[in-house]
């Protein structure tokens, strides 16, 4: 994929932003540990027509922490930069802990989203401190330290693709690995290497982790626009039911419950399918 990264400075702070393709333009609230170099479903899109817009979110990438101060000063820069590309009303993906960003986004900017879709999102309460997952998540992907945790994962996954693959399952997955084996492919191995390779953590998911709180149901129901929401039943990383919330508080949405292995929707089996009926989706309403 050609892909263009450029930054531009918005209230004396930078926002990097990454462009890939031509034709009707998607703007991608990209999950956690991410960036404006994200690939999870781009190039079925980009082979669609669409051309793909992914600003990094607040802390990640080379984007100033600082426009993480809150959700709502996060989405003014988003706007900021929607004009500065002349890019019009836009299509809004928002995968992961980007979920809260696109949620909050198309409630408060209904002007410039033509549709909203949720592919693994966060839609409310996440991990919160007293989980384990949080405490380990605030040693390992501190500022200081996620450098050095995201070279050894990487490092590790160069290495020993399949087994890292087969360790880090749990992570994405309810199901067991022996469980699940109908559904992933040996594509999935080297998607998940490729993705350790380009994640890093900043100051971006410690960000996420407060932001998320921020969301609120007036939020959701605030959101006008046609709503996809995409989410697997064995989801281990965001939960299935961040996904019936998101339905039960927005008015015009659709829930498509998908039996793909875990979080990463994108890889599998089914893959295919979540990738036909998200264009059905775009093409009702471009």
């Amino acid at each position: 994929m050609k892909r263009s990264v450029e930054t531009v400075t918005i209230n004396d702070l930078t926002m990097e932003y990454s462009i890939i393709g031509e034709g009707a333009p998607i703007v991608v609230m990209h999950g956690g540990h991410s960036n404006c170099l994200e690939e999870f479903g781009y190039q079925a899109l980009i082979e669609e027509g669409y051309s793909i817009i992914t600003p990094s979110r607040p802390g990640y990438g080379a984007t100033s922490k600082e426009i993480g101060e809150s959700l709502a000063v996060a989405c003014e820069h988003y706007v900021s930069l929607i004009r500065h590309l002349k890019l019009g009303k836009v299509h809004v993906i928002a995968m992961s802990a980007g979920g809260p960003s696109g949620i909050y986004f198309a409630a408060a900017y209904p002007e410039y989203v033509k549709s909203l879709t949720l592919q693994s999102a966060v839609t409310k309460e996440w991990l919160q401190p007293e989980d384990k997952e949080y405490r380990a998540a605030k040693v390992l992907f501190h500022p200081r330290a996620e450098k050095y945790t995201w070279k050894l994962i990487s490092k590790m996954n160069n290495s020993f693709p399949q087994f890292i693959f087969k360790q880090m399952f749990s992570s994405f997955s309810i199901l067991n690995y022996n469980e699940a084996r109908d559904k992933w492919s040996e594509h999935d191995i080297e998607a998940v290497r490729k993705m350790n390779n380009r994640q890093r953590s900043g100051s971006g998911f410690f960000i996420d982790l407060a932001q998320v709180n921020d969301l609120t149901i007036s939020d959701l129901k605030s959101v006008q626009c046609p709503t996809l929401i995409m989410h697997s039943e064995h989801d281990g990383s965001v939960p299935i039911d961040h996904a019936h919330y998101a339905k039960k508080h927005i008015e015009n949405s659709e829930l498509c419950v998908l039996n793909s292995w875990g979080h990463l929707i994108w890889l599998g089996h089914s893959s295919e399918y979540v990738h036909r009926k998200f264009m059905h989706f775009l093409t009702d309403y471009n």
